[in-house]
């Protein structure tokens, strides 16, 4: 393949663009938040992202590498098709779900991070315990990408993988390192409308080639493959539905989505935003359908690609760059390469960003440093900012499993820390005791269900499970669901069981060494977790407060708006059941 030096320029130039994007809203926005807050405004943006660049941004977050080139290569796999492209009707549930039931009492309480309510009901260690999923979800998800844009940029313009990745890699941590939320705001409206117009501008090019069948044919009748619409066989029905709950729940508990959620103006503003990305997460999946639909139209032997056809190579997940590379003239195909690129960086910046601030807040401030300096945290999250990402891009290109590494995080984040989040949202007088336990008993259930992508054997073998070509189990039976059941009641069951026996007399107080029951209103726990320091004062007694968030840890999660909203409160929900 030959090297294509006006690809390489276009790239060039676009990172360029977005690396100045990104800048010039680090300089714009340099001075926001006041003294001491800082921190916080790298965070959640100073709590003042608009309508327009907030659904940009939050429907960015969704819209990545992974969502584009997955939902294209599920469209043309033959025996899967449109049927199995589930992130795009599931990613939309999810956030439809986040806007009507969680992006209210997150945003109205005033937290900074998703982690807040954890550490403020369970304390730092569980804390702790739930940043691990949180924290491998988001760096394996960056690296994912990132090693799929190697790829892409690489068949195109023929150019190293490896540079591919570290320069995209570089401008991403570049420009959040700067800006925190506002550069990785602002770059997300320029990287959605690169995306939205690159691979519109290309689905005609590549749909009028001599070589493509007319895709509403193609749709219902076999020409070169099996009909891209796809269908379920009644054997992987409960395998489909495993995965669509796994999208659809397990979307919502991402430090990603309630970045969004908690840097906007308002707890209504946050759920409008959520129903606005979701519309924005179908209409950025319909060129990936269609480019889908056409792979699978496709005569490979009447175009440059020749023989065999991309699923005989294997590169189906590289359907997405082939059409764009072989269906569309060659000044076409670059502004498509530049729509994947955007949606690679729209997703990792996102991520990178996360996971660097749960670091410094939940780990750094809350559970080492409570007294830390503004000045201090903004420099952990700049150290940690570099090094997420230099990890997330040294996975990348050295990993062979990156997918799989991500499969197995996001089944993490589903079957432990969506539970978790219901539980310490919802659900009255769960406890630390209970939390470890659920935690522990989805971990478990979710490691012996086993993961073929990581070579990995069940060790439980549930009913319909069978072998594949490599002899490793692949499980039928909604496995994932099911841990994420046992997980949430087991929380349920444990806390309420450990609240029975202690407060009974049935086990000495001395035993209750995570202080979660007995001591859960003394005055140390009081400081540390909860919205006042002394527990005699109710809070629908106390004077209005000003909204600004002081660093000290008694009064971290203290908010005017948390107490507009008090129903679901979990310190109302523990001052009631005791």
């Amino acid at each position: 393949m030959a090297f294509h030096a006006e690809g390489l320029v276009a790239i060039v130039v676009f990172y360029l663009a977005i690396l100045a994007v990104g800048i010039w809203a680090a300089w714009k926005t340099k001075n926001t938040g006041s003294e001491g807050d800082r921190s916080e405004a790298i965070i959640v943006g100073g709590r003042d992202i608009g309508l327009l660049v907030g659904g940009f941004t939050m429907t960015a977050t969704w819209v990545g590498g992974g969502y584009i080139n997955g939902t294209a290569e599920a469209v043309y796999v033959p025996g899967y098709g449109l049927a199995w492209a589930q992130a795009p009707i599931g990613y939309s549930l999810s956030l439809i779900l986040g806007g009507l039931f969680f992006a209210k009492p997150m945003r109205s309480k005033g937290y900074v991070t998703m982690l807040d309510p954890f550490q403020q009901l369970y304390g730092k260690r569980m804390g702790g315990l739930l940043f691990i999923p949180a924290l491998m979800g988001e760096m394996f998800w960056a690296a994912a990408i990132f090693s799929a844009l190697g790829a892409t940029i690489s068949v195109i313009i023929d150019i190293n993988v490896n540079i591919s990745v570290i320069i995209s890699a570089l401008i991403a941590t570049m420009y959040t390192l700067v800006g925190g939320l506002y550069s990785v705001a602002y770059t997300d409206v320029v990287q959605l409308f690169c995306i939205f117009l690159g691979l519109w501008i290309s689905v005609p090019f590549a749909m009028s080639h001599p070589a493509v069948t007319d895709i509403g044919r193609t749709a219902v009748h076999q020409v070169h493959q099996a009909p891209w619409l796809g269908s379920i066989n009644s054997l992987d029905i409960y395998t489909w539905l495993d995965n669509f709950l796994l999208l659809t729940l397990g979307g919502v508990p991402w430090q990603a989505y309630f970045q969004r959620v908690l840097s906007s103006s308002s707890a209504t503003y946050a759920q409008v935003l959520s129903f606005l990305a979701a519309f924005g997460c179908l209409v950025m999946a319909l060129p990936a359908v269609l480019i889908g639909a056409i792979g699978a139209s496709t005569a490979w032997n009447e175009t440059e690609y020749g023989v065999p056809d991309p699923m005989a190579k294997k590169e189906a997940d590289m359907i997405l760059p082939i059409v764009l590379q072989y269906l569309c003239p060659v000044y076409i195909s670059f502004f498509g390469l530049g729509a994947v690129s955007a949606a690679v960086m729209s997703s990792a910046d996102s991520s990178i960003l996360s996971a660097s601030s749960m670091f410094a807040r939940n780990i750094y401030q809350l559970s080492f440093r409570q007294n830390a300096s503004d000045r201090e945290i903004v420099w952990v999250m700049r150290i940690t900012v570099f090094l997420f990402g230099a990890s997330a891009t040294a996975m990348a290109l050295l990993a062979s499993s990156v997918y799989g590494l991500w499969y197995l995080s996001s089944d993490l984040v589903y079957i432990i820390i969506f539970p978790q989040l219901l539980c310490v949202l919802f659900i009255k007088g769960t406890n630390t005791y209970g939390a470890i336990a659920g935690y522990l008993f989805g971990l478990v259930l979710r490691i012996t269900g086993g993961e073929p992508y990581l070579y990995l054997q069940p060790l439980i073998y549930y009913p319909g499970c069978y072998p594949d070509e490599n002899n490793i189990y692949i499980q039928r039976f909604p496995f994932k669901t099911l841990a994420m059941l046992t997980s949430f009641f087991t929380n349920i069951i444990v806390s309420y069981l450990a609240k029975y026996l202690f407060e009974s007399g049935t086990l000495p107080p001395k035993l209750d060494f995570l202080d979660a029951v007995v001591a859960r209103y003394s005055r140390e726990h009081m400081d540390k977790a909860t919205l006042v320091k002394s527990d005699n004062i109710v809070l629908n007694e106390l004077a209005p407060v000003n909204p600004r968030h002081s660093l000290t840890l008694s009064s971290t999660f203290t908010n005017k708006e948390a107490f507009n909203y008090v129903d679901s409160s979990p310190e109302l929900s523990n001052t009631e059941d005791d």
